[in-house]
């Protein structure tokens, strides 16, 4: 009986061990999301600051792709302060107006693109779609898209948007590169931390939580990393 006892002791102290690990591995992955989103928006912004005060002024289209940023960066905090008791900060779902949005994405990196001596452009196809989405989350995820094809991908990068034949929303970041080394859903899924994989992983996870999911294709013209989310 004593030892029976001790064999489940051990065995409730060995599974207690588990569960700590596995929260505390939680918190510390939110918290390097967190830090990632973080430094990425305050980098952009300061790029495009940077870049209006030796053009001499800073344009509206230009002074909204910095708030939208500063905003991305605000939300990045909410999330580091969560993340300590193993949660994420708050979604804030609305009506989002896509290719404005998109937009201002392109202009948050166009001074990170040109740094990098990489062409960036926007093209969307149809007519203008509202999407009942977290704005900023959405940003978030479109904008680590962008910022991978910049830093790895090659030639020209233009994020595309636009409904499919289905009703889908697909918003996509195409360059000229060989595409990625794996497939999305292993390089969002390995031990964070190294190359695209953090933040193909928000962008994974936030069209996940619209309903949509994240897929990566190759062809002779290049590479594209697809947002296909519901329109609803």
């Amino acid at each position: 009986m004593i030892a029976a006892a001790g064999w489940i002791a051990a065995l409730v102290a060995v599974l207690w061990l588990l569960r700590l690990r596995s929260v505390l591995g939680r918190r510390a992955e939110l918290v390097a999301r967190a830090c990632h989103e973080l430094r990425r928006p305050v980098t952009v912004a300061r790029l495009g600051v940077e870049l209006a005060s030796r053009d001499g002024e800073l344009r509206p289209d230009a002074l909204r792709a910095v708030d939208l940023e500063l905003a991305s960066a605000g939300v990045a905090l909410e999330d580091l302060s969560a993340a300590v008791t193993g949660r994420e900060g708050p979604w804030r779902p609305g009506a989002v107006d896509v290719p404005a949005l998109l937009g201002e994405s392109v202009e948050a990196f166009r001074p990170l693109a040109h740094a990098r001596g990489v062409h960036l452009a926007l093209h969307w196809r149809g007519e203008r779609r509202v999407l009942h989405a977290d704005r900023i989350r959405l940003a978030q995820a479109t904008g680590n898209l962008i910022a991978n094809a910049i830093e790895h991908g090659e030639g020209p990068v233009e994020l595309r948007g636009g409904a499919d034949e289905d009703g889908r929303l697909e918003i996509s970041v195409a360059d000229g590169g060989p595409g990625l080394p794996a497939r999305v859903d292993d390089l969002a899924g390995r031990r964070p931390g190294r190359g695209r994989g953090r933040g193909l992983a928000i962008a994974a996870e936030v069209a996940a939580r619209h309903g949509g999911r994240l897929v990566a294709a190759s062809d002779d013209e290049g590479s594209r990393v697809k947002l296909s989310l519901p329109l609803r």
